[in-house]
């Protein structure tokens, strides 16, 4: 197991960019606004020897509202896991009373806690410091994590406190799959992954927005390991008008890149939208497997059922190479299925080609349909290797392939998905132009023997 280092402080303290500095990433959405992490955003980073788990916490505000609440059970799932505690203050503004109620309920756990004062650029650090002794919680630690200022010393502490137990862990064998779970707003992303991992996770609030950052959530199930990633759900452009939403659109679309396998979500209450077929189109667009899933199914009645499915099989061709699951997040009915097409994209995703395999196919796909003629001569495909692979890239060598047509590479890219058996991936095909080994040799002159057909010498003689 890795120590886990929790920061937990008021809202707008700076623990989003203690995170990033931390992990060495920008993973956490870090901007001037009070609120912007609601749920645990886990990452890795090395301190001394140790690998360790840091976790990036909402804000604790004291303020009596609902969401606020789901915020502070985030917050305290976090603390119970941590081995470390890094509580976080602002030293511009001074001990606050929210300070002081988090500091007593950091003592009723027991925790293991560093008392770290941010924000000292300017002001000077024992200055700053100085009102924090009240919270009896130590000697607080002075930083400027903005300007990555102490935050060295401060991972000092941190190591003097983890328990000389743990071991640096070994590189895994077998990396885990990256699933991010895309949809519109309010579809019930963060419910199904709570259904999934069977603990509240991230907040599922019925109100759309509720999630705001990309939050990746590390899951077992059997002998495979998960990330499941819960992202903002993705609103058309025009009606992006908050700059955090905008800066959660491009987490998102920065999911997608990342990730293995996208699970895209829909709401069985709505109809598919042009924004449902625009984030499809990208999920494609990008080369990752998906799996389709329509959510709160249990909500309509069976006339509505038919309609959607035919609704879905009309506008979204790629899905005849995928599978459409049918749930309910909130009551787990269907949601058990998942993974079996999750896992089976991802095979499919990361599937090793060989040449000989390839090139039969490639032999069986032109005697089946020949390439058309360019200006009078036959295009020539030769042979086919891997090229890469999450999407699978398929590598087509042979003469004038670049002016192979785009429905003759719709032919070749349907028939090797059909005849490899992938699932739930799109396909890529490169076309390479053979060289030509005449190419670079001066043409000999004409010596006036040629024949009658002046160009073409010897065709008679070719005759014989």
């Amino acid at each position: 197991m890795k120590p886990v280092i929790a920061l937990v402080g008021r809202p707008n303290v700076g623990k989003s960019t203690l995170f990033n500095r931390m992990t060495r990433t920008r993973d956490a959405l870090v901007a001037d606004f009070p609120g912007l992490t609601r749920d645990r955003q886990y990452g890795d980073c090395k301190i001394e020897d140790y690998d360790c788990l840091v976790v990036d916490t909402g804000g604790l505000s004291g303020e009596d509202d609902t969401l606020d609440q789901e915020m502070a059970n985030q917050t305290r799932l976090a603390i119970e896991e941590a081995t470390v505690v890094v509580f976080m203050v602002d030293g511009r503004e001074g001990c606050t009373p929210v300070d002081a109620e988090i500091a007593n309920g950091l003592r009723k756990l027991e925790c293991t806690v560093v008392l770290t004062v941010n924000k000292v650029d300017g002001i000077g650090d024992e200055q700053a410091r100085l009102d924090f002794y009240q919270l009896g919680l130590g000697e607080p630690v002075s930083i400027a994590a903005a300007h990555n200022r102490g935050v060295h010393s401060l991972l000092e502490e941190v190591a003097e406190r983890l328990p000389g137990i743990f071991e640096p862990e070994p590189a895994p064998v077998e990396r885990d799959i990256r699933i991010a779970f895309i949809g519109r707003p309010n579809v019930g992303k963060s419910t199904l992954i709570n259904r999934l991992v069977g603990d509240e996770r991230v907040i599922a609030f019925d109100r759309p927005g509720t999630t705001r950052d990309a939050i990746t959530v590390p899951f077992t199930r059997g002998d495979r390991d998960y990330s499941l990633i819960d992202t903002a759900g993705v609103r058309r452009r025009g009606k992006v008008n908050e700059t955090v939403e905008k800066f959660s659109v491009i987490k998102t679309l920065q999911a997608i890149e990342n990730c293995n396998v996208c699970v895209y979500l829909m709401d069985a209450d709505a109809s598919v939208t042009d924004q449902d077929l625009h984030l499809i189109g990208f999920i494609l667009e990008k080369g990752r497997a998906l799996v389709v899933a329509v959510n709160k199914w249990d909500a309509i009645d069976s006339e509505q059922r038919e309609d959607v499915k035919a609704d879905l099989e009309r506008r979204v061709e790629f899905l005849k190479f995928t599978r459409i699951h049918f749930i309910s997040a909130l009551k787990g009915s269907g949601v058990g299925d998942l993974f079996k097409s999750i896992n089976r994209a991802y095979a499919s995703a990361f599937e090793d080609l060989s040449t000989p395999r390839l090139t039969r196919m490639l032999e069986y796909a032109v005697e089946q349909h020949q390439p058309p003629l360019v200006n009078g001569r036959r295009i020539k495909l030769r042979y086919a290797h891997q090229g890469g692979m999450n999407p699978p890239v398929i590598v087509i060598h042979g003469n004038q392939t670049s002016k192979v047509p785009g429905a003759y590479q719709r032919y070749l890219s349907n028939f090797f998905q059909k005849e490899l058996k992938l699932f739930g991936t799109p396909l890529r095909l490169e076309f390479r132009q053979g060289t030509n080994p005449f190419a670079d040799r001066k043409p000999k002159r004409d010596s006036g023997k040629s024949g009658r057909d002046g160009g073409r010498p010897g065709r008679e003689h070719h005759r014989h």
